[in-house]
Formats: C-alpha cells, sequence, structure tokens
C-alpha cells in the first residue's frame, strides 16, 4: 500500500512539475511575442506568478496533507496571489510603458515568503486534526521542508551543469546538437519543472526514510548555531552599554541605523529560536542564560530602532524604504513583546516562544498581504507622505523630488503628479508639467558643493577661487566635497613643483587634489599608519611639513604622520624623482 502510496504521489509530483513548466514557457512566448496573454498586464500578472508559485504547496504536501484540504488551501493560495498580482499590475502598468513588466522582484520575493510561512501554519494544522497544532510540529515541518527545499534545488542545479558539461563535451567533437537544445526555452522551462518535481519527490521520501538522521543533523546544527547568541549578547550588551558614553549621533551619523538595528535583532530571534529548537529538552546553562538576557535586550534595541526610524520619517517623511522598514519593525516588537515576557515569565524556560511564534508568522503573512495591496502598499503611502509635505510648505516646490511621483510610485505617483498639475502654486504647476511630459528619468545634475563650513589652513588661507567654483561629478568630488561639508583643508605645496595642492578631510583618510589642465583633480589620498588622527586638531597644533628623507611621502602636520598614496592604486605610494625639491 505504502509502495502504491509512493508510486502515484510520484507520478502526481512530475505531471504538476511538467504541467508547471509547459505553462511557464507558454507564457515566456507570449511575453517574447507581445501576444496575448501577455498585452493583457491584469490577466498576465496573476497567471506568471501563480504558476511559478502555487504548485510548489501541491509538491510539497502531496502526500502529508488530506485531499480535500490540500485542495482548498491550493484554492485559497491561488486567490491571494492572484489577488497581490492584480494589484502590482495594476499600479505599475502604465498606457506610456506598454511592453514593459510591472512585475517587481520584491512581489516574487513576498509571495515566496509569505505562501511559505502560510503553509507551514496549514498543513501541521491539518495533520493534527485542529487549528493550532503542537509547537514541535511546527519546528519539525519548517526546518524538514527547509532541507528538502535545498536538497531539491541542489539537485537541480546539478542536472544543469551535468546538461552543460554533457553540450561542451560533444561540442569538442563538433556536435553541437546538445547546446542548442538546452538553449532552447521549449526544453528548458518542461525539462526544469519536471527535474525540480522528480527533486522533491525524492527528498521527501530520502527525508521521511532518514527522518531520524535529519532530525539529528539539523539538532547538530542548530544546537552549534545556538552557542553563538552568548556571543550576539556580548555584542549587543557592550553595544548598548558604550551608548552613553559615545551618544547617538555616530549611531545616527550612519544613516542606516534603522536597518542595523533591526539586524541586529534579527540576529538575536534567529539564535534564540536555535538555542530553544522545538522546546523539547532545554540547552546548557549558558545558551538558556543567553537567551534571557537577549529576550531583554530585543527591548533597548527595537526601542532605538523605532527612534531612528520615527526621526527620519518625521524630517523627511514616508519612502517605500520607510513604509518596508516599519512593517519589519511591527514585527520586531512584535517577537520582543513575547520574548521579553519569555524571558522573565517564571515556570519551563523560555515556553511562552511556542505561542509568539506561531502568532508572528500569522502576523507576517497578514502583513505581507497588506504590503501588497491598497491597505499598506508602499508606494501609495509614500505618494500621500510626500505631497503632504509638499502642500503644507515643509518641502519647496523647487527641492521636491517629482521623479519619484513619475517614474518610482506606479500609479499612484502618476495620479497625484496629475494632482499637481492643478495646484495652487504656479512653480509646483510648472515643475509638475515639465516632469510629466518627460519619457525617461532625467540624469540629475551635479549638486554645486558648499565649502562655507569648511575651515582652511594655515590661518589666513582661503580655498582657490577656481577650487570653489568647479562642478565636480561623482568619481573625481572625493568623500568631503558636497552640500554643507565640515571637513578641514589644508592649502600645501605637497609634491615641490611650487605650485600648492589642496587636502581636504576630517581625519587620517583624506583626498589630495591638484590643478591639472585647468581642472583640479583627485590625485592622492592620505592614510594615518599610527592609528586615528583628528585633523582639525592636528592642522591646530603645528605647520604642516613633507618628512625628510622625502622618498617615504609623508606629510607630518603637527606630530601626526600621514602617508600619502596616490587615489585608486592600493598601497602605491606618489612618486616624486621627476619633482624637484624646491624647499
Amino acid at each position: 500500500m505504502d509502495a502504491t502510496r509512493s508510486r502515484d504521489a510520484a507520478i502526481l509530483r512530475l505531471a504538476i512539475g511538467l504541467a508547471q513548466g509547459v505553462a511557464l514557457f507558454l507564457l515566456q512566448k507570449a511575453d517574447e511575442s507581445k501576444a496575448w496573454p501577455a498585452t493583457q498586464p491584469m490577466l498576465y500578472a496573476p497567471l506568471l506568478v501563480c504558476v511559478l508559485m502555487v504548485p510548489l504547496l501541491p509538491l510539497a504536501a502531496l502526500s502529508a496533507m488530506r485531499r480535500r484540504n490540500l485542495l482548498i488551501w491550493s484554492a485559497v493560495a491561488t486567490a491571494v496571489t492572484g489577488i497581490l498580482a492584480v494589484h502590482a499590475a495594476w499600479v505599475g502598468a502604465a498606457p506610456d510603458r506598454i511592453g514593459v513588466s510591472p512585475l517587481s522582484p520584491p512581489l516574487f520575493l513576498a509571495t515566496a515568503v509569505m505562501l511559505f510561512i502560510a503553509h507551514h501554519l496549514v498543513q501541521p494544522a491539518d495533520a493534527a486534526r485542529k487549528p493550532i497544532a503542537p509547537y514541535p510540529d511546527y519546528f519539525d515541518l519548517t526546518w524538514t521542508n527547509g532541507v528538502r527545499l535545498a536538497l531539491s534545488l541542489a539537485f537541480t542545479g546539478a542536472f544543469w551543469l551535468l546538461l552543460f558539461l554533457a553540450a561542451a563535451l560533444f561540442k569538442l567533437i563538433g556536435i553541437s546538437a546538445i547546446g542548442k537544445l538546452i538553449g532552447e526555452t521549449a526544453f528548458a522551462f518542461p525539462a526544469t519543472g519536471l527535474m525540480f518535481a522528480a527533486a522533491v519527490h525524492m527528498a521527501v521520501q530520502l527525508t521521511e526514510a532518514r527522518a531520524g538522521l535529519v532530525r539529528g543533523a539539523l539538532t547538530v546544527g542548530l544546537t552549534l548555531l545556538g552557542w553563538l547568541l552568548p556571543l550576539m549578547v556580548l555584542i549587543g550588551g557592550g553595544f548598548l552599554a558604550t551608548l552613553p558614553f559615545t551618544g547617538l549621533a555616530p549611531l545616527w551619523g550612519t544613516k542606516a541605523a534603522t536597518a542595523l538595528l533591526l539586524a541586529a535583532a534579527a540576529a538575536l530571534i534567529l539564535l534564540i529560536n536555535a538555542a530553544y529548537q522545538d522546546g523539547g529538552e532545554p540547552p546548557h546553562l549558558i545558551p538558556r542564560l543567553a537567551a534571557r538576557i537577549a529576550g531583554l535586550l530585543l527591548i533597548p534595541i527595537v526601542i532605538l530602532a523605532g527612534y531612528a526610524l520615527w526621526l527620519r520619517i518625521d524630517q523627511y517623511g514616508l519612502t517605500p524604504e520607510r513604509v518596508f522598514a516599519g512593517v519589519f519593525l511591527l514585527v520586531a516588537i512584535g517577537f520582543t513583546i513575547g520574548y521579553a515576557l519569555a524571558a522573565v515569565k517564571p515556570g519551563p524556560w523560555m515556553k511562552l516562544l511556542e505561542r509568539t511564534n506561531p502568532l508572528m508568522a500569522a502576523v507576517c503573512v497578514l502583513l505581507l498581504i497588506a504590503l501588497f495591496t491598497p491597505l499598506a502598499d508602499p508606494a501609495r503611502l509614500s505618494v500621500a507622505s510626500q505631497v503632504k509635505r509638499l502642500e503644507a510648505g515643509k518641502v519647496a516646490a523647487d527641492k521636491f523630488d517629482y521623479a519619484f511621483l513619475r517614474f518610482d510610485a506606479g500609479r499612484y505617483g502618476r495620479e497625484a503628479l496629475e494632482r499637481l498639475k492643478s495646484s495652487r502654486d504656479p512653480e509646483i504647476v510648472k515643475r509638475a508639467k515639465a516632469m510629466g511630459a518627460l519619457d525617461s528619468r532625467p540624469v540629475p545634475q551635479p549638486e554645486k558643493p558648499d565649502f562655507s563650513g569648511v575651515k582652511v589652513f594655515p590661518t589666513g588661507a582661503k580655498l582657490p577661487q577656481s577650487f570653489v567654483s568647479q562642478t565636480w561629478d561623482a568619481e573625481t568630488r572625493g568623500s568631503c566635497i558636497g552640500p554643507g561639508s565640515l571637513c578641514k583643508a589644508l592649502i600645501f605645496d605637497m609634491d615641490g613643483d611650487g605650485t600648492e595642492e589642496v587636502l581636504l578631510g576630517a581625519g587620517d583618510m583624506s583626498d589630495v587634489f591638484r590643478l591639472e589642465n585647468g581642472r583640479w583633480t583627485l590625485v592622492a589620498q592620505t592614510n594615518a599608519p599610527c592609528g586615528p588622527v583628528d585633523l582639525g586638531k592636528a592642522l591646530e597644533a603645528g605647520p604642516a611639513r613633507m618628512s625628510e628623507p622625502r622618498t617615504t611621502r609623508d606629510l607630518i602636520i603637527g606630530d601626526q604622520v600621514l602617508e600619502i598614496r596616490r587615489a585608486g592604486k592600493g598601497c602605491e605610494t606618489v612618486s616624486t624623482s621627476s619633482k624637484p625639491d624646491r624647499r
């Protein structure tokens, strides 16, 4: 009976994989030839996304779920996936962009993640015959299917590597038929679908037959990963303990504080789960204590991440990236509440994780759906925020990013741009109409730097007018030339040719500019071999001079030594063999 069921499951999986491959080939040909249904984005988008994603569900659960429930779940997944794809097509499709796919990579990634999470809530519940399954069932199925997916992808990749090897071997003897065959999409799509389905079936059979071996390997891997939790706790605790001495300014200065803090929170959450596993057997005392501390460390880290994100939104409004960051923050807050309570709650070790994880998995599914529907579409929220700031006068009409509305925000942005053409502000109307008439994004013009905040040494010296008025491009401006620069400048003849160069920087890494053919060019950079240097304090402490002998090419400022290296040439020092020493 088991052999019959296995054979039937294999036949069905192969049929699903072949049908998926053929359907993807037909959709690809339609897109290539601009034929129906590719000419109808609202139809083509859901077909493509559903054909690519939904068959993975029956492939994974064919022999594990009851057929009726599997059909219902597949139908629900198809409907939800189709809705997300239709919305993406509706937002992205535009009359002046015929032939351009309205689908974006984030949609495919979000759909895959959503279906993966949702499936591992549905299948254990089906097996347990109740809405909420025991936590070990969620844990076992999620990690086992992760192993199966990795094995299936590796097998499919190996299949294609062998085909390419065969094509290369036969080409050596003048036979190119195999190379031509695997280059045809009529072969590539069905063959890939068929081999992936075969790989899934073999992976399922293998992991079921060797369940103890797979579980043992997972336990070993997660246990090793869990021992990284004490290190992450030391890193997170050390970071938080250092903040009172450094202040928050260096953190905000990175302009990536929210992302870094959320990444730290994600690392703590992942390692806590690696230590907890299915909750059956508590780990060693050290990971147990580290997990409790980590649950509490999440609180200040997530608060800092939320504060950093709020500062950016309050100052600059919403952008799609900040909307995604806000969703990640909501997820982090949910995990933080559950894990912090688990850390302090008496009783079995971190037992509350078993309620927190399934609940937050369901929340993640709902948030992903919201992000790719009008409920919380990042483009819609960002457009509303930015336009509100413009109309409230928080952004000047000549500083507003009209290109974002025209080219980056889909239908929501284009409709907002049309509304701005009827604004009461004539400057907004003029700029909105000008942007609406463009067919492609305008090339940004180089921004004129502001050197008003630059302190120049020696005292009384000034930056050359030709330096200040020059238009700088991204390749030659270095790290200090930009709006509102607060770097230090040194006017000094470094190569002994009688013409002064300009050194511009803030620390041991500074840029050296030389006037060549009427333009100031970045020719060298400085490096402090003996440790960090405060350039401003060094310049105030004493005059600059070149080292003796001059072959080392060291610039000495006060008691600090800066080694001069040619820009873009690694450790090659600036040669002066052709320059006379005039000092």
